[in-house]
């Protein structure tokens, strides 16, 4: 592709704001995303110029790239599929999420050896594509902003063919402490640690998680050197989500779950993919405790849990999704009545019977091993309509803003994860309200949009070194 050099605006991200389809004539329908970048873009206007840079993932979308199908301001590249998946799927997915979140079972894992070598060639050959087309697109001066654990090379490798631009790399994960960051090989951690410190500003969602990566930069390359790293919470979008829980489809799925869930009762919510960091396990274990132990909640509280299938094709993350399932329905067939399941568990993704268990949410349970921020903590308060009380993992990211009003556990500790879901569940209806209020209120101090901005006019005031 020829060099074009005048977005003044990019971001770049594994997956991107659309993706295609092919359908059955032949024809490609697109379909447009969501989420906090999506927002965040959209708050700047088309006027600004701005190109989203992501990779083509689907089939779908390489038929779309290969005949020239686009929407304006967005360039997804045809990284070929194998590479894609050793970038993606060995390297990113299996190696440094697993880093990031404290996910090895150390007797076993990891072990990195020739195959891992071979993976991570693909991880810098995808990087470099992504560095290579921001370079051609970017205007002189340009503002790049980089995202997340996919393409931390992607700034030093940017660094080196554009000295001009100005670049930020957004971190959505939790950081490795220097313990469990010095299990890669030495090599590798300097080779990411490097790629970051390309950039020109470093964006983390907590103070926690920017603490932890200047210490892995001052145990292995000395530093930081000129880069600046800052902390930019992402909040929910109380405007949308507010409208949007209010649709007609909310209604009907409320109407729906109220049937399964049955008159009278207490809800316990939770709503995560099932992600191996989630610990949605260990829900159930401490829900299964709390029926245990406290009988007086049989047939007057329902755990409407929806764990939505996540990496499919990774089989660790399919044995945890069957492991789920086991175990809701054993919970089930152990306590269930004629007239009272215990566990009301969905597994198929579908985002307005996500907002209708919002709206009927009395507790919220989020107790995940290690979350960059989690932000069904924060959305739940917004949309309940009664106002929940939080049960809130000490170790996700939105502890550090809503740890004060809500009800904190260690997620490893099953009998004290029971004791918070009783202390959640009888809590008066007055100290609920006014904690689900404060809890809004700081769940919402910094919407998408204006999460983007923030870092957008920080990297804006930085001359580009």
């Amino acid at each position: 592709m020829a060099s074009s050099r005048s977005a003044p605006v990019l971001v770049a991200s594994n997956r991107g704001p659309v993706s295609y389809d092919v359908g059955e004539d032949g024809s490609l329908n697109a379909k447009r995303g969501g989420g906090g970048l999506v927002s965040g873009l959209s708050a700047i206007g088309p006027e600004a110029g701005a190109l989203w840079v992501c990779s083509a993932l689907s089939d779908g979308d390489r038929e779309a790239v290969r005949r020239g199908v686009g929407e304006d301001g967005v360039r997804m590249l045809p990284i070929p599929a194998d590479v894609h998946a050793d970038a993606y799927n060995g390297i990113a997915n299996s190696v440094l999420w697993f880093v990031h979140h404290l996910l090895y079972q150390t007797p076993l894992e990891p072990a990195f050896d020739a195959e891992f070598r071979r993976q991570w060639a693909s991880y810098e050959t995808y990087n470099r594509a992504f560095a290579e087309a921001l370079a051609e697109e970017a205007a002189e001066g340009a503002a790049v902003l980089v995202q997340d654990y996919h393409l931390c090379l992607v700034p030093g490798m940017l660094r080196e063919l554009r000295p001009d631009l100005r670049i930020s790399h957004f971190s959505h994960t939790p950081w490795a402490p220097v313990d469990y960051f010095r299990m890669l090989p030495d090599d590798i951690a300097d080779r990411l640690l490097r790629g970051m410190l390309g950039a020109d500003r470093l964006g983390f969602l907590t103070r926690r998680w920017a603490d932890a990566f200047t210490a892995c930069c001052a145990e292995f390359t000395g530093g930081l050197g000129e880069t600046l790293v800052g902390v930019h919470g992402l909040g929910a979008d109380a405007d949308f989500l507010r409208e949007r829980s209010h649709r007609a489809d909310v209604e009907e799925r409320m109407a729906a779950l109220r049937e399964e869930i049955g008159e009278g009762r207490r809800t316990v919510v939770r709503v995560d993919r099932t992600e191996l960091s989630k610990n949605i396990v260990r829900g159930l274990l401490a829900y299964r405790r709390l029926l245990e132990s406290r009988p007086e909640w049989r047939e007057r509280v329902v755990h409407v849990a929806f764990a939505y299938p996540s990496r499919q094709d990774l089989a660790v993350y399919r044995d945890y999704t069957a492991e789920v399932q086991r175990l809701a329905d054993e919970i089930n067939s152990a306590y269930g009545t004629p007239g009272w399941t215990p566990v009301v568990l969905h597994v198929k993704d579908d985002f307005a019977r996500s907002l209708a268990a919002y709206r009927l949410a009395d507790v919220a349970l989020v107790n995940p091993i290690r979350d960059g921020m989690n932000l069904v903590a924060k959305e739940v308060p917004v949309v309940s309509d009664e106002g929940c009380a939080l049960v809130l993992s000490r170790e996700a990211g939105a502890y550090e803003e809503l740890g004060e009003d809500a009800i904190t556990v260690n997620p490893y500790d099953i009998e004290q994860t029971a004791r918070a879901l009783h202390e959640a569940l009888t809590m008066p209806a007055g100290e609920r309200a006014e904690r689900a209020k404060k809890l809004t209120a700081a769940a919402t101090a910094l919407p998408p949009a204006q999460w983007f901005l923030e870092q957008l006019n920080a990297l804006n005031e930085l001359s580009a070194r």
